[in-house]
């Protein structure tokens, strides 16, 4: 769902299935027809939102300092993402060591808030690099 500047929110929804877009990741901007079934609301029945458990899911709560402190955080977070999901799919780590992994990096970082396209690159660079030294210490 996407909320616009005058209020109005604007959701994408169809049936749990990934092919749908990975295919528009590879065709955009055009749409395929795949053959799928339509999402038909009235048999999935209503929508219930709940506030998210951010102990059960604490990346978002990183996600959310990341976006908050600005600058190249942003870019620290990705690039310690990305060196967490490749020690995992390496079982270097485990999955519930990737947001104390991502914190850590986080948390080492000095953030600029002036940035330009070098420096966001220099973060991200620095966060996966970090991100390794800490996953190599092994005390996650």
């Amino acid at each position: 769902m996407i909320e616009y500047i005058d209020g109005s929110v604007i959701a994408q929804m169809a049936l749990p299935d990934m092919r749908g877009p990975i295919a528009y990741a590879l065709s955009y901007p055009e749409r395929l027809n795949l053959g799928h079934p339509s999402l038909n609301l009235l048999e999935t029945g209503p929508l219930t939102f709940n506030p998210v458990d951010q102990e059960r899911f604490p990346a978002l709560g990183l996600a959310y300092r990341a976006l908050k402190t600005g600058g190249t955080m942003p870019a620290v977070l990705n690039a310690a993402n990305e060196a967490a999901v490749e020690a995992f799919l390496e079982e270097r780590v485990g999955f519930l060591q990737i947001p104390r992994l991502i914190q850590e990096t986080m948390e080492r970082h000095q953030t600029r808030q002036s940035i330009s396209l070098e420096d966001i690159l220099q973060a991200h660079a620095w966060a996966r690099q970090e991100a390794r030294k800490i996953i190599n210490r092994g005390k996650l």
